[in-house]
């Protein structure tokens, strides 16, 4: 009997089905984590609108008030729809941010400029937490995965995997960054605007897509808060039999 007549056995079975739920549940964890494809929608939108209209009719006025009036409506959506607004609203105050510095320097490409030193900044909070030995994306996936820090001191397979995620994380941002600033400084408006909106999304999706190969792999998180609930119903019933025993006694 060849390797492909065996049977498969129910082990084989079981840790196929595991492997394939650890998947699904890292996907859903990132999607949660990261916003989707409306978050990436919600991410490239303005900044598409800004460039757009600037391309246009050079106007830094105009731009920027369509990138903001975009980024509000946004926000509007979600909440008509009860949806979370943590990734439209963090869309609004980055182009609020950008609308300030292009507006008080009067040069269209200092819209950019808030979202490019706040991606440097991120780049080097991953690499230093990682080496600190807390890495970011740990923090970031660990209430999403039911499992807060308990990564870090009880599964040090997992913590090896967020350790991993966070530098990808870490050098995919320096190599934007890389990118964009000199760009910043000989580009001109419309050049840069279009390289940052082509930049937007393919170096997340490969960051996401690292992370979730590192994790899929990684041992499956521990649910402390199933743990507490476990504990709190055994602190119950540890209760109710002292308290049965104690009322046997008294007969």
């Amino acid at each position: 009997m060849t390797s492909l007549d065996k049977p498969t056995s129910d082990t084989d079975r079981t840790t196929d089905q595991q492997e394939a739920d650890a998947r699904a549940v890292t996907e859903a964890a990132l999607f949660e984590a990261f916003g989707g494809v409306r978050g990436m929608v919600e991410t490239v939108l303005p900044g598409l609108l800004f460039v757009t209209i600037f391309t246009i009719d050079k106007n830094l006025t105009h731009s920027a008030v369509a990138a903001l009036a975009v980024s509000l409506a946004l926000v509007a959506v979600r909440l008509i729809r009860k949806d979370t607004v943590k990734h439209a609203f963090s869309g609004v105050f980055g182009v609020a941010f950008g609308v300030v510095f292009a507006k008080m320097t009067g040069n269209a490409k200092d819209f950019y400029l808030p979202g490019m030193l706040y991606t440097l900044g991120l780049a080097l909070a991953y690499l230093i937490s990682t080496v600190a030995g807390l890495p970011l994306i740990g923090l970031i996936l660990g209430p999403v995965f039911k499992e807060n820090l308990s990564w870090r001191t009880r599964n040090p397979g997992r913590k090896k995997a967020y350790a991993k995620a966070s530098y990808a994380w870490g050098l995919i941002l320096l190599a934007k960054c890389a990118v964009l600033f000199p760009l910043y400084w000989w580009a001109d408006t419309t050049q840069f605007g279009w390289v940052l909106v082509a930049l937007k999304i393919p170096p997340f999706l490969l960051a996401v897509y690292l992370t979730w190969v590192f994790l899929a792999k990684a041992p499956p998180p521990i649910d402390v808060f199933a743990e507490m609930e476990a504990e709190e119903e055994a602190e119950k019933a540890r209760k109710a039999a002292a308290a049965e025993a104690a009322r046997g006694q008294e007969f």
